[in-house]
């Protein structure tokens, strides 16, 4: 997998900066788009980090003019700009990626902390292939078979995230519901290699695996489905960069939540999930129980 993080971070950092830095200096939309001659469509697309728009260097450079930016500031609109014209790896799977998760798989690309409930599925990030495979057939079963084959890809890419060395793997935190532990996949041995693997995971640095027991009641993260939190690096010294983020997906859409009230509430069910959650001690040798009781080995 490229060390970069493609087009989607980028695109978005430049778009928030340059709307940021138009705000600063009083710049309305209107005589911003008129002094670019361009559309007001246009510019709302720069500024919201829109897809298949591309600020040329030319641009860039003028609207720093405009709004009075510093070096500094032009510098890093400019470098942004320039990033976001790199392709990431998941661009070349477009196919076999949900329209509306081309941007997630950006996002997680670029973050340094991932935080993860799985209720009924195994997170991404911590399948097995042939558990995958299992899950990709019932949801879409009439799928041809090469875009099967695609998203098997895509997910195996993407876990190359975790153990990447450069530059350093994000920290990753996953709590999972005991009930995905005890599904029964068609695929033979598809749930033995899936219940290895996230023993193998869990011994990752800088991954965390814990299990929600069934005997947990009611709590504050029932009604939530599952949902993922992503955080971002700074963009350099003190800037901020992408604001925390969170994922939730459904059979049709997704939703994009990054309003400080909305990821409160679910910072909120993630602490209500890590202490009710087994530690990561007691959710090996949970995990370990189960793999045993089908007869596969944690060696």
């Amino acid at each position: 997998m490229a060390n970069g993080i493609g087009s989607t971070v980028p695109r978005r950092q430049l778009g928030r900066l340059l709307r940021d830095q138009r705000e600063a200096a009083g710049v309305s939309m209107r005589s911003a788009y008129e002094y670019l001659e361009c559309s007001y469509q246009r510019l709302w697309r720069m500024e919201t980090g829109e897809p298949n728009v591309t600020l040329r260097k030319a641009e860039i450079e003028s609207l720093a003019r405009y709004y009075g930016m510093t070096r500094e500031a032009t510098d890093l609109a400019l470098a942004l700009g320039q990033a976001a014209k790199e392709e990431g790896w998941w661009q070349s799977y477009r196919g076999a990626l949900h329209r509306w998760s081309e941007l997630y798989v950006g996002l997680e690309t670029a973050a340094h902390k991932i935080r993860q409930f799985g209720p009924a599925v195994v997170p991404g990030l911590l399948q097995a292939p042939a558990y995958s495979e299992a899950f990709f057939r019932v949801e879409r079963p009439t799928v041809p078979e090469q875009v099967l084959t695609h998203r098997i890809q895509v997910k195996q890419e993407r876990q190359r995230l975790i153990r990447r060395f450069s530059p350093a793997p994000p920290v990753f935190e996953a709590i999972i519901s005991e009930g995905i532990l005890h599904a029964r996949l068609a695929a033979p041995g598809a749930m033995q290699q899936q219940l290895h693997h996230l023993l193998m995971a869990g011994e990752l640095r800088n991954v965390s695996v814990r299990v929600l027991p069934l005997s947990v009641g009611p709590h504050s993260a029932s009604v939530t489905g599952g949902f993922t939190i992503l955080e971002f690096p700074t963009l350099t010294g003190n800037r901020g960069g992408e604001p925390t983020t969170v994922y939730s997906e459904n059979l049709t859409g997704a939703l994009y939540l990054d309003k400080p009230d909305e990821v409160e509430t679910y910072e909120e069910a993630w602490t209500a999930l890590t202490d009710l959650a087994l530690s990561e001690g007691d959710s090996t040798e949970m995990i370990t129980s189960i793999l045993k009781s089908l007869g596969g080995t944690s060696s």
